[in-house]
């Protein structure tokens, strides 16, 4: 199961320092830059600011465990500009035959190439750049005992000004560009992901990633990856956890998502002063994710 996790190269999804907010009177939930490493499932990693919720930045927090090192990035093509010859695709890849894409290649198309959301199968491992996926898109959340994941589209545009053709999709950009990858956004009050899935905070909005919590991931449990919590929960610095949790001196703590409309009843631990506050500071917060919150300490 891959974690989403912080690595030295962070990956911008917009822009080199990320977005997000905090309640004006709560911790600074995460904000961050996102990377990622397909060690399996694929999922995006994330790197908070100094500001959050008394996380330290050194740590960082994300999607994948740390790696041994990201090489140089290659670019052979572009995967905006799917530029290769007739009968190929631009691919992320991992030159070194590691488990995170430091490298764009030319790959061959499948001769009948499975569509978005249809199975897929890799080549060798989720970071081996071929796979039987269509054009514009690539097998995602790979499981590295069977190679079957999912195909997921990639970003279309330009490093500089990506997007999404479907709009319930986000742009994360990873590794120094060599991964563009469309996202599924989700609602993380209702937690609307499919099996085996979990919303998880991806810059100013929230996506879709594999819950990589296992045994651990309760509320209270120490976090180091953003999805090693529980589907409802969030990975935030253990500084806006009540005290006396397991978490108590880690680096992060599983707390509980709430909205904030339903008040401080939904909080846990609300005996121990967490409180639910806003995830975004006030007029910031996306369309559609105004009552988002997170049950805490006040800052």
């Amino acid at each position: 199961m891959l974690l989403l996790g912080c690595v030295s190269n962070t990956i911008t999804l917009l822009d080199d320092d990320g977005s997000g907010g905090s309640g004006a009177d709560g911790p600074s939930p995460t904000t961050t830059d996102a990377t990622l490493d397909p060690t399996s499932p694929s999922t995006t990693t994330f790197e908070p600011t100094d500001d959050t919720a008394g996380l330290d930045s050194s740590t960082g927090l994300g999607f994948v465990p740390p790696l041994d090192g990201m090489g140089g990035i290659s670019f052979e093509c572009s995967i905006f500009q799917q530029d290769c010859p007739p009968g190929e695709k631009c691919m992320p890849w991992a030159n070194d035959g590691g488990s995170a894409w430091n490298a764009t290649r030319c790959s061959p198309l499948a001769e009948d190439p499975a569509g978005v959301e249809e199975p897929c199968m890799v080549e060798g491992s989720g970071t081996s750049g071929i796979d039987d996926c269509e054009l514009g898109t690539m097998c995602w959340d790979v499981d590295p005992e069977t190679n079957e994941g999912v195909c997921v589209p990639l970003c279309m545009g330009s490093a500089w000004n990506p997007f999404c053709a479907d709009p319930g999709r986000q742009c994360a950009i990873a590794s120094d560009g060599a991964v563009a990858l469309c996202l599924p956004i989700c609602d993380p009050i209702a937690q609307d992901c499919p099996d085996g899935q979990a919303c998880y905070p991806i810059q100013d909005s929230w996506s879709c990633a594999p819950d990589a919590s296992g045994d651990m991931g309760v509320y209270g449990d120490p976090c180091e990856f953003i999805n090693v919590c529980d589907s409802g929960l969030v990975c935030l610095g253990s500084s806006a956890a009540a005290p006396g949790l397991p978490c108590e001196g880690a680096a992060g703590c599983c707390l509980e998502i709430c909205a904030v409309s339903l008040g401080d009843a939904q909080c846990t631990g609300i005996a121990g002063g967490e409180i639910c506050q806003p995830w975004y500071e006030e007029g910031s917060a996306p369309i559609g994710f105004d009552d988002v919150g997170v049950c805490a300490l006040p800052a």
